[in-house]
């Protein structure tokens, strides 16, 4: 078992990464197909965002499910320790709003 000697440091090798907050971020709104997570998250490369999510699923903060239909297709969403994060992922969001507005920063619409 790997040794740490701060909460954040923990923390932050769990959710370490450009792209872990934001996979989280997103499915904190709610479940998502792999598809959806594409289509926010434009420029990640489909193995790195294939990547996060098996890591962040191996961590037990997001659930994989595969469902069956006339059109099978993969759902994740947060698992109960995934769910935990919903007010540091607020804090984060707020803080870049603020900071955008500060800064002058402005967002790319997701199409």
């Amino acid at each position: 078992m790997k040794r740490y000697r701060c909460a954040v440091e923990l923390a932050v090798d769990v959710l370490g990464g450009k792209w872990k907050p934001v996979i989280l971020s997103h499915l904190k709104e709610g479940v998502h197909r792999y598809g959806e997570l594409r289509r926010r998250m434009p420029d990640v490369s489909e193995k790195m965002l294939t990547q996060h999510l098996r890591e962040l699923e191996a961590d037990g903060l997001v659930l994989r499910e595969s469902l069956d239909g006339r059109v099978p297709h993969v759902e994740y969403r947060l698992t109960e320790d995934g769910e935990r994060l919903r007010p540091a992922l607020q804090a984060l969001y707020d803080w870049g709003t603020r900071r955008a507005a500060d800064t002058g920063i402005t967002f790319e619409p997701v199409t």
